[in-house]
């Protein structure tokens, strides 16, 4: 059941003033957000607010800014409502705080066959669409989600048809599990069930697709000036993360010693570096 909008603002806001930086939004459905009870009116510093994905996006995002910090939205699923955030995520750029430009969808798959087959949430939105109009508002948004390959009745057709849509969505971040039977799940009941070698072949076939993408997609970044959260110090710098990187799942940033005494950091603190390479997945940056 969706949380109370004040309840979880109040939550936000004692974190943010204990000197939290990095808020993470986890739900099992972040876009649904308030559907369950209709959207109601809540209350939040004297004023009525609505039960929802925007409003909830827009506050959280008032109260980053104000206290110099992040939030970033997890397994947002790409409804038509989703579009309303994108515009609030732009102005990440300017002010460096606020909602991150960054959204976790798990799309599972792209083949609209076997969504149906999957169930899934928003199987009938064109996501390929949606993701092109984000990234005309919001360029710097990173899109990080996670595959299925192997389900049952998956033809090479369809799983081609995933490699195809990820060449052209250029999804930042991606993950994929080859698909494994969960006792008392309806999919074990499915015609054509795909044989585990094959499945775990899909699964490699495409992780080697997602790291080419994500290994280019990176390279956009070189030369740029860019804010870094640090989360540990080390006798070769530092290491932190950027505003694409959620913590544990994404990749990190190496931050090289300071080249003067005078530039140092600490742990927990935002600092703006300069990328001067790519490693894999990660950032090198010079403070």
């Amino acid at each position: 059941m969706s949380r109370p909008i004040g309840d979880v603002l109040k939550e936000a806001k004692q974190l943010f003033e204990s000197g939290v930086k990095e808020l993470l939004v986890v739900s099992q459905d972040t876009s649904a957000y308030g559907v369950d009870i209709q959207y109601r009116t809540g209350f939040w510093d004297g004023k009525p607010v609505k039960t929802r994905l925007y409003d909830l996006a827009l506050a959280l995002h008032q109260l980053a800014k104000e206290h110099e910090a992040w939030v970033r939205l997890h397994y947002v699923y790409p409804y038509p409502h989703v579009d309303q955030i994108l515009p609030i995520m732009a102005e990440f750029k300017e002010h460096g705080y606020g909602l991150l430009p960054y959204l976790d969808i798990p799309m599972q798959h792209a083949h609209p066959d076997v969504l149906k087959r999957m169930k899934r949430p928003a199987s009938g939105e064109k996501n390929l669409d949606r993701i092109e109009q984000w990234r005309a508002v919001c360029p710097d948004l990173v899109i990080r989600s996670t595959f299925i390959a192997g389900f049952p009745g998956e033809t090479e057709e369809e799983f081609q048809y995933l490699l195809d849509f990820m060449h052209e969505a250029n999804i930042d971040r991606a993950g994929c599990f080859a698909y494994s039977p969960v006792e008392g799940a309806s999919a074990n009941q499915l015609d054509n069930p795909v044989p585990q070698t094959l499945r775990e072949a899909r699964q490699a076939r495409f992780m080697e697709v997602a790291e080419t993408i994500s290994t280019k997609r990176i390279q956009r970044f070189v030369d740029q000036r860019i804010r870094v959260l640090v989360d540990r110090l080390d006798d070769q710098g530092g290491i932190g993360r950027s505003a694409g990187d959620a913590p544990e799942i994404d990749g990190l940033v190496r931050i090289l010693p300071p080249s003067k005494p005078s530039k140092r950091y600490r742990v927990g603190e935002f600092i703006k570096a300069t990328v001067i390479q790519t490693q894999g997945h990660d950032l090198i940056v010079q403070v």
